[in-house]
C-alpha cells in the first residue's frame, strides 16, 4: 500500500479512536443528574462535570493551542478552572473546591466538548504531524483514566447519600463459587520489567530494564470478601502486630473496622456499589481496601503483597483478558477458573512496591512531562485493572499508583509468599 494510503487509514483510525473514547466518557454521565455531575465528595474525588471538562481541556491546551490555525480558546477562564496540577501551564483552581464550580452548568461543559470536538476532528482529518498524533493518543488513554475515576468518584458520592442511590440499575450477575486459594511457584533469576514494543505507554513504564528476582510464589486469585471477614472476626482491625505504624495511626484516626463501603444492618452485612446496596457476598474479591488494609491481612495470612515487579513477571505471559468497565457490572466477579486467575481486571492489586522511577527513567518533553514524575513520592503501585478499568487500556507493564491511605478505587489483594525456605 502506497505510504499516502498507509497515513490516511491510520488518521481515519485515530479519528474513529477519538470518537469512540470521547463518545464513551459522555455516555458515563447520562445516567447522572445535572446535580449530581456538579458535587465533589471529598477533596480526592472531583465532580464528574469537571471531569468532561478536564479532559477536554487537555486537547485543547496541549493539541489546538500549539497546532490549530487562528486558535482561539472556547473561554479563557476555563484555562484555569479545568488545569489539574500542570504548574507549566500555570495557575489552577484550588482541587478541593472544585464542587463550588456551579458554573459554567453542565450543558456549557458539554457545548465545550462539541466545539473541542469538531476542531480535534478537522486537525486529524488531515495529515496530522506526529507530535498531534503521539499527543492525541496520550490524551485519550487519559480520558481513559478519567472514565475510570468518574466511576470510582460518583460511587464515594452516592455512597454518602442515605438514599444510597444506584448509578445503574442492572442488578449485579450472580457469582461463581471461588476455587480454593493455591500457590503458584516462580523460580525468580533475571527478568525483564518494563513495556516492550511498539504500543502505547506512559513514560513510567519505561525503561524496560532487568530485575533480580527471587524465587517466589503468588495466589492463585484475589483474597475474597469471606476470607477479609476472617481477619476481621480474628480481631485483625484491634491487634497492633499486624500493622504498620501509620496504618495504625490512620485506623485510629479513622476509626476504621471493615472496608470503606461495607455496611452491617439488622439485615445483615451489605456492601454499597455503583448497582446500589446489596447483600455482602462472601465469595466476590474484596475492594475498596487501603494499602494499610491490604497490608495487615498478608502480615495476619501469613503472607505479604507481592512488589510489582514479580507482579509483572507472572502476569507478562499471561493473556490480558477478565472483567473490566466493557461488561457494565460495575463490581467484582468471583471467579471459579483454575492456574493463576484474575490478573487483569475485577481490582487494582496493592503491591509492596513505592511508585518511584525506574532506572534511566527520563520524564516525557514539555510540560506533559508532570503527568506522572513529580508524584513518585509517598504512593504505592497498584497492577492490573479493575472492574472499572476500560479492557483496551491495560497492559502488563501499566503502573497505577496511589497513597496508602486511597481506598476509593477498587483496589483489592493478591498474597505472596517468599519461596526459599518453603518444603
Amino acid at each position: 500500500m502506497p505510504a499516502s494510503k498507509v497515513s490516511a487509514v491510520a488518521a481515519s483510525a485515530l479519528a474513529a479512536r477519538y470518537a469512540a473514547v470521547r463518545d464513551r466518557t459522555v455516555a458515563l454521565t447520562e445516567p447522572l443528574s445535572a446535580e449530581d455531575c456538579c458535587v465533589q465528595s471529598m477533596p480526592d474525588a472531583s465532580p464528574a462535570k469537571w471531569h468532561l471538562g478536564h479532559t477536554t481541556w487537555f486537547f485543547e491546551t496541549f493539541i489546538l493551542e500549539r497546532h490549530e490555525n487562528g486558535f482561539k480558546p472556547f473561554a479563557e477562564a476555563f484555562r484555569i478552572l479545568f488545569n489539574s496540577y500542570y504548574n507549566g501551564i500555570g495557575e489552577k483552581h484550588p482541587r478541593p473546591q472544585r464542587g463550588l464550580l456551579t458554573r459554567p452548568s453542565l450543558s456549557r461543559v458539554l457545548d465545550y466538548r462539541r466545539n473541542v470536538d469538531a476542531r480535534m476532528e478537522r486537525l486529524l482529518s488531515h495529515a496530522a504531524p506526529a507530535a498531534v498524533r503521539e499527543l492525541t493518543v496520550l490524551g485519550l488513554n487519559h480520558e481513559q483514566q478519567h472514565q475510570e475515576l468518574i466511576l470510582t468518584d460518583i460511587k464515594h458520592l452516592f455512597s454518602l447519600n442515605p438514599l444510597q442511590p444506584a448509578y445503574v440499575d442492572a442488578a449485579i450477575e450472580d457469582s461463581a463459587t471461588p476455587a480454593a486459594l493455591a500457590w503458584h511457584d516462580f523460580d525468580g533469576g533475571v527478568a525483564a520489567i518494563g513495556h516492550a514494543g511498539e504500543g502505547f505507554r506512559y513514560d513510567n513504564e519505561t525503561p524496560r530494564h532487568q530485575v533480580l528476582l527471587a524465587p517466589y510464589q503468588l495466589a492463585s486469585r484475589l483474597v475474597t470478601n469471606g476470607e477479609y471477614r476472617d481477619f476481621i472476626a480474628a480481631g485483625g482491625y484491634a491487634d497492633p502486630r499486624f500493622w504498620l505504624a501509620d496504618g495504625w495511626d490512620w485506623l485510629a484516626a479513622q476509626g476504621r473496622r471493615q472496608p470503606c463501603y461495607w455496611r452491617e444492618g439488622a439485615s445483615g452485612a451489605a456492601e454499597f456499589t455503583l448497582h446500589g446496596a446489596v447483600p455482602l457476598d462472601p465469595h466476590r474479591p474484596v475492594v475498596h481496601v487501603c494499602y494499610y488494609e491490604a497490608d495487615a491481612f498478608a502480615r495476619w495470612a501469613g503472607a505479604r503483597l507481592p512488589t510489582e515487579a514479580e507482579w509483572e513477571h507472572a502476569a507478562a505471559p499471561q493473556p490480558i483478558g477478565g472483567h473490566f468497565s466493557d461488561s457494565r457490572q460495575f463490581h467484582p466477579s468471583a471467579t471459579s477458573a483454575a492456574g493463576l486467575a484474575q490478573l487483569y481486571g475485577d481490582a487494582w492489586e496493592w503491591t509492596q512496591s513505592s511508585y518511584a522511577p525506574y532506572p534511566g527513567f527520563r520524564p516525557a518533553d514539555g510540560v506533559v512531562g508532570e503527568y506522572n514524575a513529580k508524584f513518585m513520592v509517598n504512593q504505592y503501585v497498584l497492577r492490573g485493572g479493575s472492574c472499572a478499568t476500560p479492557a483496551d487500556h491495560m497492559r502488563a507493564s501499566y503502573r497505577n499508583f496511589f497513597p496508602a491511605a486511597a481506598c476509593w478505587q477498587f483496589s483489592g489483594i493478591r498474597l505472596a509468599r517468599d519461596l526459599m525456605g518453603r518444603g
